[in-house]
This record gives C-alpha cells, sequence and structure tokens, in this order.
C-alpha cells in the first residue's frame, strides 16, 4: 500500500511539472527587444527538467564547473519557482561544435547546452566545463530565462573574474539585465570550480511590464 501510494505521488508531481511547463510554452511571449535564437529555451520537448543539469562533454573537460544560484521574483526577495534557465556555450577551443544535420537555433548555438528549473527556493544548479574564447571575446556562458507566466528573453553572459580579455563594460556594466554584471568569481570546492549568480526577473529589461 505504502509503495503504491508513493507510485501515485510521483505521477502527481510529475504531472504537476509537466503542466507548468506546458503552461509556459502556451503562453510564451518574447520580451526585452529581439533576441536571435532566444526560442531555444522553449525547445525542452518532453524532458521533465529539475533544477540540476550536466551539459554535453563535462565529463571530457577540464577544467569543470559549478555554476549555482538563485532566482528572484521582480522584487528582489521572493525566490521565483519553476523558472526555466536555457544555457549554451563554445567548447574548450571556443567552437561553438555540432553533430551534422542540426536545424534551427543549434545551427548557431551547436549542442553544448542544457535547462534546468528553480526549486521552491529559486535555486539552480549546472555542471559544465570551462568554454574557450570565442573569437575576441572572452570565455562566456550565455543564459535565457523562460517564466512560468511565458515570458522569456536573454540575460547577460556570464564572464570568469580572471579572464584578461574582460573590458570595463563588462565588468561593470550599466544597467545589467536580470540585475548581475555576469562576472563569476570560481573558487574550488571538492575538486571543481564553484561560482555564483542570482537573477532578478525582468530587472532592466526593457519592455518587461
Amino acid at each position: 500500500m505504502i509503495k503504491i501510494q508513493l507510485s501515485l505521488l510521483l505521477l502527481m508531481m510529475a504531472s504537476g511539472c509537466s503542466f507548468a511547463q506546458e503552461s509556459a510554452l502556451r503562453n510564451a511571449r518574447l520580451v526585452g527587444g529581439p533576441c536571435q535564437g532566444c526560442e531555444a529555451v522553449l525547445d525542452f520537448g518532453d524532458r521533465q527538467l529539475s533544477p540540476t543539469d550536466t551539459l554535453p562533454e563535462f565529463g571530457d573537460n577540464e577544467p569543470k564547473i559549478k555554476i549555482t544560484g538563485t532566482i528572484y521574483e521582480s522584487d528582489g526577495k521572493t525566490p521565483a519557482e519553476g523558472v526555466i534557465l536555457f544555457v549554451h556555450q563554445t567548447n574548450a577551443d571556443g567552437v561553438y561544435p555540432k553533430r551534422g544535420g542540426e536545424t534551427g537555433w543549434e545551427r548557431s548555438y551547436g549542442y553544448i547546452h542544457g535547462w534546468v528549473k528553480t526549486d521552491a527556493d529559486g535555486r539552480y544548479t549546472f555542471y559544465t566545463f570551462r568554454p574557450g574564447k570565442y573569437a575576441t571575446q572572452p570565455a562566456h556562458i550565455h543564459p535565457i530565462v523562460l517564466e512560468p507566466n511565458g515570458k522569456y528573453y536573454w540575460l547577460g553572459a556570464y564572464f570568469f573574474e580572471d579572464d584578461p580579455r574582460l573590458d570595463d563594460d563588462q565588468q561593470n556594466p550599466v544597467a545589467p539585465r536580470g540585475g548581475s554584471s555576469g562576472v563569476v568569481s570560481l573558487k574550488k570546492e571538492n575538486g571543481i570550480l564553484v561560482g555564483e549568480r542570482d537573477f532578478i526577473l525582468g530587472k532592466n529589461v526593457r519592455g518587461y511590464e
């Protein structure tokens, strides 16, 4: 009996998660200005998203990185549950690698990407590796957010504090989207580099309301 009840509970939880994700997709609306490829955040298919994801090639590359943080509601205080965050990056050579046959946004973004969905405390975590520089730009990871109400938009990239290619605009942006500069300080913990970055939904996003 206990096993049956547990199975029913897990099924109900999965159904609730699926409904919330479907609702966000049905009401999807791009805000904050044009964004080439931002539809990638909507393209998680039938995945049941969780607060933690591991990007492709994590196991084969060094240094390994864990990025974590909290996403807050627009008041900057209340944790935002059920927010989907899509992230994508280059490989260690600064290339967006392809497997062949890519269509749509994947033709530009390649396959090193993933989706996380914040928990009840607004927390998210993804595991990856340090990307290479892209052209003359510093190494970076791109985030796109999808709110439960369907609003989706790009946020400023994650950069790394020790990157000598960072310029002043990247280190000290005026009115950064999401409320933070994106420059992450990495510290070694249990054999992996860990960085943290929080976001505030809609902060400095034009036309958000």
